[in-house]
């Protein structure tokens, strides 16, 4: 997994896996999923991410 910020556009985008995109579906405003053939989740992209979170450039990762 691999999350990527940009701050000059404010767009977050979360890579879950390396497949092609087949397609992209935004089913809630500025949260986009995109699919791969098979229908797995490929990464989720954030529209407006600083006005969607508080703090868009950090990311703590935790396992359990």
């Amino acid at each position: 997994m691999k999350v990527k910020y940009d701050k000059e556009v404010d767009v977050m985008y979360i890579y879950l896996n390396d497949e092609a995109i087949k397609e992209s579906d935004e089913s809630k405003q500025g949260i986009i999923i995109d699919y791969s053939a098979s229908g797995s989740i490929v990464g989720i992209e954030i529209l407006d991410a600083s006005k969607k979170m508080s703090q868009p450039s950090k990311v703590e990762y935790e396992v359990a």
